[in-house]
């Protein structure tokens, strides 16, 4: 049976491993902040649905409250252990089934096992908050393995810590101009492919917000990175297929086992 990955922008991706759902990272706003939703529409009512929902980390382009609060109630919600002390709001969610998880954990949801690996990023949900909570990955093993990498630097025990994998949902940019550590662009990114060799690659967390006015300024960060990567990832890993989608653009991954 085949997997379908579907990207609807930014880190929000819908994994479909045989009857089980997957959520990443729910974004489905128009604005948030001072960014903007630059590219594709904002997602239809039918990527609201879903089985779990993985939030990798605090931040407010990853955990965003009032796009958990339209899921359907009795949802499974997995989060950074924490996450409900750092952001008190999402404590009102009661509707969803909220689970609190570290790297090392693993969950079962239906068919697929959901295992959390750690990323490198600051998990903290403002820059200076007094809370910390893990930044995480996730691997949904079912049919196939796919790993969510949410938002994560290159660290040397990657391929070691995430496993063999299937298919990689890799981040290869950002919401703005500059990464800083913890984060992967295109380079670091194709390097990480290279690392995890997975059968297939789609690059995800870039053109889709953008802070206002940037766009007219240095439209090439917005657009450039997941052409870049793929162009990098035909050099460093000839022999995964990367598949640059477009925003409710979905890709199939036939698996026999």
């Amino acid at each position: 049976m085949p997997v379908e990955i579907t990207w609807w922008g930014h880190a929000t991706c819908t994994v479909q491993d045989g009857n089980i759902r997957v959520l990443t990272d729910p974004l489905f706003a128009r604005r948030l902040a001072h960014l903007r939703r630059r590219r594709g529409a904002v997602p239809p009512d039918r990527a609201r649905r879903a089985d779990v929902a993985l939030v990798s980390h605090l931040h407010a382009d990853h955990l965003h409250v009032p796009s958990l609060a339209a899921l359907a109630p009795g949802t499974r919600l997995l989060v950074p252990r924490g996450a409900p002390r750092a952001v008190p709001s999402l404590r009102r969610l009661r509707g969803l089934r909220v689970t609190e998880v570290v790297p090392g954990d693993a969950v079962r949801v239906g068919e697929v096992l959901v295992r959390v690996v750690p990323a490198l990023h600051d998990g903290r949900r403002l820059p200076v908050g007094p809370h910390r909570s893990p930044a995480l990955g996730y691997v949904v093993e079912g049919e196939a393995r796919t790993y969510f990498a949410g938002d994560t630097g290159l660290f040397d025990a990657m391929a070691e810590r995430v496993g063999p994998v299937d298919v990689a949902l890799l981040p290869v940019g950002g919401w703005g101009p500059f990464l800083g550590e913890g984060h992967l662009d295109a380079g670091r990114a194709a390097r990480a492919l290279a690392r995890l060799a997975p059968r297939m690659a789609v690059p995800v967390h870039y053109g889709t917000y953008w802070p206002i006015g940037m766009e007219a300024v240095r439209p090439h960060e917005f657009h450039a990175p997941g052409d870049e990567f793929v162009r990098l990832a035909a050099v460093v890993a000839p022999q995964v297929v990367v598949r640059k989608l477009g925003h409710g653009e979905s890709v199939r991954l036939e698996v026999a086992r």
